[in-house]
């Protein structure tokens, strides 16, 4: 177990003030704010550089370090029972929390930025057969250089079952890839040193460009969005904790930093190594970590799932247009296809927003509403999808009893800092 982390002045600290010296730096200089998006973009490259090679290494140590088919197969289907559960009640709260506040009533429609881009992908037939077949690689160095979340799942999935049933043949690959793993883990505390100056151009460069009135027409739109993501975070906390009897404030404790810069970046991807490496260290063991975590990142995306949903009644709303009971329970059976089929495409929000809206007979237009403040809104959905899928990890352990009450109680003393109990601690791997 990695030694308890310094008090004071840590990585946490670190990235929130940058990102309030970010919002600061932003308002006030908003000439020279603008150019400082490279040191994200920079940031955001090296993290991208580990995420692939991580993934492939993590799906295999968990599948074929495993070595139990009918374990393996129970794992499946119970990460995928509590991926299913937790999406579609993601859906249906975004649609009750559009229906009840109208977030789309009385706002402007004039002035639509340009989203022929967004429009023409759009209007372009949604095949569900197609996404299927492209979930399978023709060339796996192809989709990790395009990185291909969903391919690279299914490749690393598939080769960590023949690993596993190559029996001592397979052993070296099995040790090859944990090798790659905390090289990895290795790799990704070099580049979190570099958190909190992505944190600080990235806001900065956010507010520069934007400024902070892009709120004020929208405001409405991400009050009720952010307040969705609280009642759903705090209802499958609350769940969560009765059913696996797990004090979940510690989880967040254990998760704080990539969760702040989960939400400071907007990007789930630069939380996945730390994200994984925290699991670990809260007890989870690495086969089930390395398995349920990075299948969720395609799976399991609950916050962009609440704000599909509430933004196509958001767009009805501002047109005018009544969506009536029937269509909307279509618009949650599509949204749960769509919300995995296009998880690892770029700007998947915005095409599935679009796309979703073409379906229904709502003006493409109207996405462009919620553009100016999209950066703002993919925040919080980024945040959300970080703690939903820290729960499902787990609530899955929990579920398989691999994390009994002795390594939680050394979990919670751990989040204090309790040294009469961390003195005895053996290492969890």
């Amino acid at each position: 177990m990695a030694a308890i982390r310094k008090k004071g002045f840590g990585l946490t600290s670190q990235i929130f003030v940058a990102l309030l010296l970010g919002i600061a730096f932003g308002f006030i200089f908003p000439k020279y704010a603008v150019h400082l998006k490279v040191f994200g973009d920079i940031f955001l490259r090296m993290i991208r550089m580990i995420v692939v090679p991580l993934i492939f290494s993590a799906l295999v140590v968990g599948i074929a370090g495993t070595g139990d088919f009918k374990q393996l197969g129970r794992l499946s289907l119970k990460t995928f029972i509590w991926f299913e559960v937790a999406t579609t009640f993601a859906l249906v709260l975004g649609l009750v929390a559009a229906n009840v506040f109208k977030p789309g009533s009385g706002v402007s429609i004039t002035n639509l930025a340009d989203v022929s881009a967004i429009s023409a992908a759009a209007h372009k037939p949604v095949d569900l057969m197609q996404i299927l077949i492209d979930i399978v690689p023709v060339n796996i160095i192809d989709a990790m250089s395009r990185e291909s979340l969903l391919q690279i799942i299914f490749f690393s999935g598939f080769f960590g079952v023949a690993t596993a049933a190559a029996g001592k043949h397979g052993e070296p690959v099995v040790k090859f890839a944990d090798s790659i793993l905390q090289i990895m883990f290795r790799c990704t505390a070099y580049v979190m040193k570099l958190a909190p100056l992505c944190v600080f151009g990235t806001i900065a460069f956010t507010v520069g460009k934007f400024g902070l009135v892009m709120l004020i027409p929208l405001a409405k739109l991400i009050l009720c969005l952010y307040s969705t993501l609280a009642i759903f975070v705090i209802v499958l906390l609350v769940t969560a904790s009765l059913i696996c009897k797990v004090k979940f404030i510690h989880l967040l404790r254990a998760i704080k930093d990539p969760l702040l810069l989960a939400f400071s970046t907007a990007s789930s991807e630069t939380a996945l190594p730390s994200l994984l490496e925290r699991l670990q260290e809260f007890g989870v063991p690495k086969h089930i970590a390395t398995f349920v975590l990075p299948t969720g990142y395609s799976f399991n995306l609950d916050g962009g799932t609440i704000y599909a949903s509430m933004a196509v009644l958001f767009v009805s709303q501002a047109y005018g247009i009544h969506l009536g009971a029937v269509q909307q329970v279509m618009i949650i059976l599509t949204l749960m296809v769509m919300t995995k089929g296009m998880a690892a495409v770029p700007g998947n929000a915005m095409v599935m927003l679009a796309a979703t809206s073409a379906a229904f007979g709502l003006p493409v237009e109207g996405v462009a509403l919620v553009l100016g403040i999209d950066r703002i809104l993919d925040m919080g959905r980024t945040a959300t999808n970080v703690v939903g899928n820290s729960v499902a990890t787990v609530a899955v352990a929990r579920w398989e009893n691999a994390l009994p009450d002795s390594v939680l109680q050394k979990s919670y003393a751990r989040s204090y800092g309790a040294p009469a109990l961390l003195e005895a601690e053996q290492p969890i791997r």
